[in-house]
């Protein structure tokens, strides 16, 4: 039902009026009458009314008036004129006011009726279309995040997109980034192969806990942010790894995220590059980093450089069993290809010659499980976990090689390594000393046997059970002496001498050893 107020200062038309209109069959109802401009705007104001109807001339307040103030406060109410004039100026002052309904005096209730029923029916086709315009603005209320998305993604992967689309898109959405810097942060899920639910849970966590976020999408199994730049480089990347704990705490999946560089929002394109980019280097970085353009700086034009590494050294030390030496040269095969920074799939390349030719020393009986793991090795996607499953394996094929060795040594070289076992706190023992005292054999003999059956000298192989036995000393006692270790192991008269040569084998002195004694470090064998 439409509400209606009447104003005139003659109670007899006033009166008439309410009594010749059937305000219920016109779909309206009357709640209020008055006297003049004031009064009526009072139950205006009271009574939110739909339609007044108002005389012109009245006292204190007129109806043109009334008009003008109704139209300035509620514009969205009806007003029909009464008027015992037929002045054109009264009408066009009326209609300046929104009054489109002007009826002369003396009127019947025949007109004032059409004149309701033509107001109610403006007020019905005024409703439906602020109905339609307000549908309309919810439906792109719910839309227009989801076509930022399709802009931004468009405009970062499609070359077809340039700066004046970008200008246009910034006026449509009313970005306000005018002399502003952006950085973007790219996040990748680990593993990649999750429900796409979790990328959208990446971007929503994003969106709330990052820093002036403009815009974001999803790319692919990616999530992307565009954030305003602060210059606040170190607030910015805690708050990024306050996105990757929050995830992880909720999902229990790792996140490797890529910052750009700041630049323009015009050349997003080239700082959506360059997050690509960086997550490539997570392939050296590991997993659950935050990788940026300071990162990769260094490996850009590494394609041309070479891997240089003494792999024969390596493979001689898994063919004769010493895991120990394997297992630093190993961690040292991946910390130098590592840095090196090569093409991802050329470093492959170089773990998995080396592979090839660790697995050869097996007898080829035994290399099917190998070459099945391979193909596993291949698929992985990091180096860090490249060198995961390649170490076990290695050790795997050491210790086969050791335990083989062991059984197939002639029984002079098993007996010059019982003396060696026996004699390690002998300061005279040496391969002469073995062969001529010990054995009775030419010492070139015993030597060149030694080498061939064990894979080293006589000599270093002395060294090295010294050294392992002295580390078991130290891991069993903290508080053991220096010059004890030398006397025990053959040094008696030369500690600063055996100091050394520990230090030669291990890197660092006994002393220092002992403050950072490793918890799993691997003995020589």
């Amino acid at each position: 039902m439409h509400k209606v107020v009447i104003v005139d200062d003659e109670p007899l038309i006033l009166e008439g009026i309410t009594q010749l209109v059937d305000w219920e069959a016109e779909g309206t109802v009357l709640v209020g009458q008055a006297r003049n401009g004031a009064e009526a705007f009072d139950i205006i104001v009271r009574e939110q009314p739909d339609i007044v109807i108002t005389d012109i001339r009245m006292p204190r307040m007129d109806g043109l008036q009334l008009a003008a103030k109704v139209a300035d406060t509620f514009p969205r109410i009806a007003m029909i004129m009464l008027s015992g004039f037929s002045d054109f100026d009264y009408a066009q002052t009326a209609m300046r006011h929104g009054v489109k309904h002007y009826l002369l005096k003396p009127c019947n209730e025949i007109k004032i009726t059409e004149a309701l029923r033509e107001a109610a029916a403006e007020l019905k086709r005024a409703d439906l279309k602020e109905q339609f315009v307000r549908s309309v603005r919810e439906e792109l209320a719910k839309v227009l995040p989801h076509v930022k998305e399709q802009v931004l993604k468009e405009f970062l992967t499609n070359k077809t997109y340039g700066n004046q689309d970008w200008e246009y898109y910034r006026r449509l959405f009313d970005l306000r980034l005018d002399n502003k810097r952006v950085r973007l942060v790219l996040f990748q899920l680990e593993p990649s192969e999750v429900e796409f639910e979790h990328v959208f849970a990446v971007q929503n966590i994003a969106k709330e806990l990052l820093p002036k976020p403009v815009l974001s999408t999803t790319v692919g199994e990616h999530a992307l942010i565009v954030v305003e730049e602060s210059g606040d480089l170190p607030s910015l990347e805690e708050r990024i790894f306050q996105v990757r704990r929050t995830f992880r705490d909720y999902y229990k999946i790792d996140l490797t995220i890529a910052l750009s560089d700041p630049g323009e929002m015009a050349e997003a394109r080239q700082l959506y590059k360059q997050t690509r980019e960086c997550l490539k280097h997570r392939f050296y970085l590991a997993e659950g980093s935050l990788i940026t353009g300071r990162d990769i700086a260094d490996a850009h034009g590494s394609g041309g450089k070479e891997f240089v590494f003494d792999s024969e050294d390596l493979l001689l030390q898994i063919k004769t069993g010493r895991w120990s030496d394997a297992a630093s040269a190993i961690d040292r095969y991946f910390e130098q290809l590592g840095e090196l920074r090569l093409d991802i799939q050329q470093a492959k390349s170089y773990v998995i010659e080396l592979y090839m030719a660790m697995i050869r020393l097996e007898d080829s009986s035994g290399h099917k499980p190998y070459m099945e793991k391979l193909l596993e090795l291949i698929d992985l996607d990091t180096l860090q976990a490249i060198r995961a499953l390649f170490k076990p394996l290695a050790e795997k094929i050491a210790n086969r090689q050791y335990e083989r060795r062991r059984k197939t040594y002639s029984a002079v070289v098993s007996k010059a390594i019982r003396i060696v076992e026996e004699q390690l706190g002998n300061s005279e023992l040496s391969l002469n000393w073995v062969a001529q005292r010990m054995l009775y054999l030419n010492p070139d003999y015993l030597g060149k046997l030694f080498k061939r059956e064990t894979g080293e000298k006589f000599s270093n192989y002395v060294l090295r059970r010294r050294i392992t036995q002295a580390i078991d000393w130290l891991r069993d006692n903290e508080d053991m002496k220096i010059v004890q270790l030398a006397e025990r192991l053959g040094y008696g008269d030369y500690p600063q001498y055996f100091s050394q040569v520990f230090k030669k084998y291990t890197g660092c002195t006994p002393t220092d050893y002992i403050k950072v004694m490793p918890i799993n470090a691997g003995k020589p064998q």
